[in-house]
């Protein structure tokens, strides 16, 4: 025994974006995300979840720069590799649904051992997997 909780998992993952209103909108339009929650927590603070349609997965929480350091990580939160993996039981659906939308692929849809996926940019330039696991 490890002396945790047997059930836990990943709920939420802090995003840092320039502006939540922008952010929301990206993330409904063009990823077709629903949101969870928008709290004024005042101050010009605000608690701002989106998440998959579906409700699988974590939830992005977004998460309005408030100084010149967190503005600086916009759009390269990981230094430049892919930070988020948005999994799909149909890739070639979802692929076609966002390029309609507008989102921007940094590669053509490629044909891994664990899969297919493509790179795509979110509108800060934070780079994300849209893959489809090998069943």
């Amino acid at each position: 025994m490890s002396g945790f909780a047997e059930h836990r998992r990943v709920a939420t993952v802090a995003l840092v974006v320039a502006n939540y209103d922008e952010a929301i909108a990206w993330y409904v339009e063009r990823l077709g995300f629903l949101l969870v929650e928008n709290v004024d927590l005042g101050g010009g603070k605000r608690w701002v979840t989106v998440a998959p349609a579906n409700g699988q997965g974590a939830r992005l929480l977004l998460a309005e720069a408030s100084d010149e350091a967190q503005s600086k990580s916009i759009g390269n939160q990981t230094g430049g590799r892919v930070f988020l993996f948005l999994e799909t039981d149909d890739f070639a659906r979802d692929h076609a649904a966002m390029l309609e939308k507008g989102v921007e692929f940094r590669e053509a849809p490629r044909f891994e051992p664990y899969g297919t996926v493509a790179v795509f940019a979110d509108l800060h330039g934070n780079l994300w997997d849209l893959i489809e696991p090998k069943r």
